[in-house]
């Protein structure tokens, strides 16, 4: 070969959408292809953007293999680039072609670095050596880096995972899918949004059950809408007052890829004091008896998909109508600066079927979820008031159950809002602005 490289630029036409979002198809296809070519990989990392979208890149000792598809075109952007005469890219397109089940292909090949244009230099290669220390290499090994991306239009959430997908089905819904997350473990996730992972779940799980707890100690009858990950009837069980919990859950997928995955998370779902339906959890409310629960917990996911029911003034005047006189409402509120407008349109909804002092706002720190920072609403149709709760038997309960995030102290500071909280609270959904002055007002 009269040149240092070969460069071939590659398009896939009317490949299969589904792999063309498959970042873990893609990765493994991707590195299959160069091993096949006899090529030596050293590394390959991958990105897969939410809602579509993948990026990646696999090194390999003779140069690198690139891609970039769009699923909702079927199509695949691919360069392969391979130095020397010991690997053939051809080869690695032909696998590629028949792994991502393309129509056709299209591709034009470059030879880069034409010998009779360049002249060689002679140099000192002692000059250039990395002379400090190294860990051995293992003869072989691979390093993958993998990454799950939750992307919306201006903010996104990458989380690196073990490039092993342990669950994806899809159901009549929405996608469930668990992966293996290097920093946070197994992470379930919706339709490409993160729902919970093995080491934030507990804060979420925590805030939406014990602050209604301690606040309306009472209650013998709860009932959850949504939490098909197990994580929120875990910890209302954990509560002997509960005579009865029921959990609706449209999605069994949803609680399937949890049993297998999750385990810690829905650990509860074989108590005897669950009450498990899987069914539509508007068409229960719906058919719910008046003043038949002391507790219901909407936990839902944003509102989009099956959710977005979950998010209307119908729905929660049915709510209202289905507690008891002094009954509460929890709900995950979404958050303050990722969806102002959602936020303050949603609890100006509370206010107007529960009352304007009937109806309070608590955050949390959720790091997998968008900002960080998660809101919670607690409505009382009574005069149950989240402040009024025994700091005692909270702080005993908090000890005794090995609780990882809630305790009396944490309780009472939920409800210390930020200024934009209160403001955005105190404006009107017509009139939501995510503007910030930083002058000083004197």
């Amino acid at each position: 070969m009269n040149a240092l490289g070969r460069h071939i630029l590659v398009e896939f036409y009317d490949c299969s959408p589904e792999l063309m979002n498959d970042v873990v198809h893609i990765e493994n296809s991707m590195v299959a292809a160069a091993e096949t070519a006899g090529a030596t990989v050293i590394n390959s990392t991958f990105h897969h953007f939410s809602p579509y979208g993948v990026s990646g890149v696999v090194v390999i000792q003779e140069s690198h293999l690139a891609i970039h598809t769009w699923p909702e075109y079927g199509y695949a952007a691919v360069d392969l680039f391979t130095c020397g005469d010991s690997v053939d890219p051809w080869v690695s397109y032909k696998y590629l072609k028949e792994a991502f089940e393309a129509g056709h292909g299209s591709s034009m090949e470059c030879r880069r670095g034409q010998l009779d244009l360049l002249k060689r230099n002679d140099f000192n290669i002692e000059n250039m050596r990395d002379v400090s220390p190294k860990p051995p290499e293992v003869a072989g090994a691979i390093t993958r880096d993998v990454w799950f991306t939750e992307r919306d239009e201006n903010i996104a959430l990458s989380l690196k995972h073990s490039g092993r997908q342990l669950y994806k089905k899809d159901s009549p819904y929405q996608r469930v899918e668990i992966y293996e997350t290097l920093a946070y473990g197994n992470m379930l996730t919706l339709d490409g949004m993160v729902m919970c992972t093995q080491k934030d779940e507990y804060v979420y799980h925590e805030m939406i059950t014990h602050v209604p707890m301690f606040s309306h100690t009472k209650a013998k009858r709860a009932l959850v809408i949504g939490g098909g990950d197990g994580g929120t009837v875990r910890e209302l069980l954990r509560h002997e007052q509960l005579e009865e919990v029921t959990l609706v859950e449209i999605d069994e997928l949803v609680i399937e890829a949890c049993k297998l995955h999750l385990p810690e998370t829905a650990v509860a779902f074989d108590n005897p004091r669950l009450n498990l339906l899987v069914e539509d959890g508007i068409k229960y409310i719906n058919e719910c008896e008046d003043g038949r629960y002391d507790l219901i917990i909407v936990d839902s996911a944003d509102p989009v998909g099956p959710g977005e029911g979950l998010f209307t003034a119908e729905f929660y005047s049915q709510v209202y109508r289905c507690l008891t006189p002094d009954g509460v409402m929890i709900t995950q509120s979404e958050s303050p600066r990722f969806n102002s407008a959602v936020f303050v349109e949603i609890y100006d909804t509370y206010k107007q079927i529960f009352g304007e002092e009937k109806v309070h706002c608590y955050l949390a720190a959720i790091p997998t979820y968008p900002t960080g920072t998660w809101s919670f609403s607690y409505s009382s149709k009574g005069n149950s008031h989240p402040l009024q709760y025994d700091r005692e038997a909270a702080a005993g309960f908090a000890r005794s159950q090995g609780l990882k995030y809630y305790n009396e102290n944490i309780h009472t500071a939920a409800f210390a809002l930020p200024n934009f909280v209160k403001e955005l609270l105190n404006s009107k959904s017509t009139n939501v602005t995510d503007e910030y002055s930083a002058e000083p007002t004197n």
